[in-house]
C-alpha cells in the first residue's frame, strides 16, 4: 500500500472518490431521459473554458464550470423550445463547441502538457486547489440531487406525467442539465474530457443489466462506478498508465460481465 505514500495520490483517490459518486448519480437520470450523449457533449464544451483558463491565465476547472454551465442553459432552453431535435441540439453544441476549442487552443500556441492531462486525465496533476473546487461542488451536487431525487426521476422518465402532477419540469429539465455539466467540469481532472461521458454512463448501463429497481440500481451503479474509479487508479499508479484510460477500460469490463450476467439469468 505504498500508493498512500503519495501526497498527489492521496488526493487522487479522494477526487476519484467524489467523482465515482457524482457521475452515475448524474448518469442515470441522463440514461433514463435518453439522454447519454449529453456528457460526451458538455465535456467538449468544458474544454473551451479549459482552452480559455490556458489562454488568458486563469483556473480551467473554473473556466470549464462557466462554459458548461451556460452551455447547459442554452441547450434545455433550444430544446424546449420545440425548433430542434434533441439529437440536433447535441450535434450543434459539440461540434460548436469543439471548434471554438480549437480555435483558442491556436491562440494559446497549440496543444500543451497541461491541455493533454484535460483531454485524457492524470492522476499526478490533481492539485490541492483542484480538490477544494471537486469536493465543494460535488458535495453540492450530491446534496441537490438526493433532495430531489423523486422528481428527477419523474421529469427523466414521463416529462408529460410530471407536467400532470404539478412539477416544474423546465426548471427540474434546467437543474438536471446544470447538474451534468458540473459533474463533467469536475471529473475531467482524473478522468479526462474525452472520457468522462464513459464514466456517467456506463457503471449505469452495467447496474441496468441486473433488473433491479430504480434505486436499487442507483446504488449498484454507485459501487460499480467506485470499484472501477479506485482499479483504474490503482492500476495506473502500479503499471503507469493514463488513469483516464485506465478507469474506464475497468468500466468495460465490468459492463462485459454485467452483460453476462444477464445473458445467464435469461
Amino acid at each position: 500500500m505504498d500508493i498512500f505514500q503519495y501526497d498527489f495520490m492521496i488526493r487522487a483517490v479522494i477526487a476519484g472518490a467524489i467523482i465515482g459518486v457524482v457521475a452515475p448519480m448524474i448518469g442515470i437520470f441522463l440514461v433514463v431521459k435518453r439522454y447519454s450523449l449529453l456528457a460526451d457533449t458538455l465535456s467538449h464544451v468544458s474544454l473551451v473554458g479549459v482552452a480559455a483558463g490556458v489562454l488568458f491565465g486563469f483556473n480551467p476547472i473554473v473556466g470549464a464550470l462557466a462554459t458548461s454551465t451556460i452551455a447547459a442553459f442554452g441547450m434545455e432552453r433550444l430544446r424546449e423550445s420545440r425548433k430542434m431535435f434533441s439529437e440536433s441540439v447535441l450535434a450543434l453544441f459539440l461540434s460548436g463547441s469543439f471548434a471554438i476549442a480549437v480555435v483558442l487552443l491556436g491562440l494559446s500556441h497549440g496543444l500543451t502538457v497541461d491541455i493533454f492531462t484535460y483531454l485524457f486525465g492524470s492522476i499526478t496533476t490533481v492539485s490541492a486547489g483542484d480538490l477544494w473546487v471537486i469536493g465543494l461542488f460535488g458535495l453540492v451536487v450530491i446534496a441537490v440531487t438526493m433532495r430531489l431525487f423523486k422528481r428527477l426521476f419523474l421529469v427523466s422518465y414521463d416529462e408529460e406525467l410530471a407536467k400532470t402532477s404539478g412539477l416544474p419540469v423546465t426548471r427540474l429539465n434546467i437543474l438536471l442539465m446544470v447538474l451534468a455539466a458540473v459533474t463533467v467540469a469536475l471529473s475531467m481532472r482524473v478522468v479526462g474530457i474525452l472520457l468522462v461521458g464513459a464514466l456517467v454512463v456506463i457503471p449505469v448501463l452495467s447496474a441496468i443489466q441486473f433488473g433491479r429497481s430504480f434505486m436499487q440500481t442507483t446504488w449498484l451503479a454507485l459501487i460499480l462506478s467506485l470499484l472501477a474509479v479506485f482499479t483504474g487508479l490503482f492500476a495506473s499508479f502500479y503499471l503507469n498508465l493514463p488513469s483516464g484510460g485506465a478507469i474506464v477500460v475497468v468500466c468495460l469490463m465490468v459492463f462485459a460481465l454485467s452483460l453476462a450476467f444477464n445473458r445467464h439469468q435469461t
